[in-house]
């Protein structure tokens, strides 16, 4: 089709998330046929991404400093930390601008069913952060799922004993949702979380 540089380009492109053999092929030739202005500076990002962003020893955030960029802002909320499943969390919650605390990256969650176990997750330096006095309140931000409550109980239970103020995020309605529009789970989660309509 084109030589084994190309297969071996679509071959790597097919494995990235959201993209199958098609869109891989769609991508490649696009990259193939504009070299210049496409695929040479998107080879020279990927090298200098490989080659200098790491994982934040502190919460676990990837960046190319260490502490990472929002680990080292004065201007965060110092005495808070957003404790999420994954990286992609730290940036939703960037992009939205709604977190000004820190973060703790658990790098999963815990689930019997995929051998998960506390072992396995950054628990251990969240612990450290939270006995070291780095908090006053910790946000469990993790996934209304049953391995994201499962992770979230067990966390609370290891925390509690610190006296730092534990906080989930709040679970229901989402904004412009209509409730003929929701999953059983989230209406009831909604209804059971509900508060005065005068506040």
């Amino acid at each position: 089709m084109g030589g084994p540089e190309v297969e071996r380009l679509i071959l790597l492109l097919a494995r990235l998330p959201g993209l199958g053999p098609r869109s891989a092929r769609r991508i490649a030739l696009k990259l193939l046929r504009e070299p210049e202005t496409r695929l040479a500076p998107l080879a020279a990002a990927l090298a200098a991404a490989a080659q200098s962003v790491r994982a934040c020893s502190t919460c676990g955030n990837l960046d190319s400093t260490d502490p990472c960029s929002v680990c080292a802002d004065p201007g965060r909320e110092r005495r808070v930390i957003c404790v999420v499943e994954g990286i992609g969390d730290v940036w939703a919650l960037e992009r939205a601008g709604a977190h000004r605390g820190l973060y703790h990256v658990l790098g999963g969650l815990l689930s019997p069913l995929a051998g998960t176990g506390p072992e396995d997750l950054a628990i251990p330096t969240l612990l450290a952060r939270i006995e070291a006095g780095a908090a006053d309140e910790v946000i469990l931000a993790l996934a209304a799922t049953v391995d994201g409550a499962t992770t979230t109980h067990f966390l609370a239970e290891r925390l509690r004993p610190t006296g730092v103020r534990l906080t989930r995020l709040a679970h229901g309605l989402p904004i412009g949702g209509t409730l003929e529009a929701l999953d059983d789970g989230t209406l009831a989660t909604a209804l059971r979380a509900r508060r005065s309509a005068l506040s």
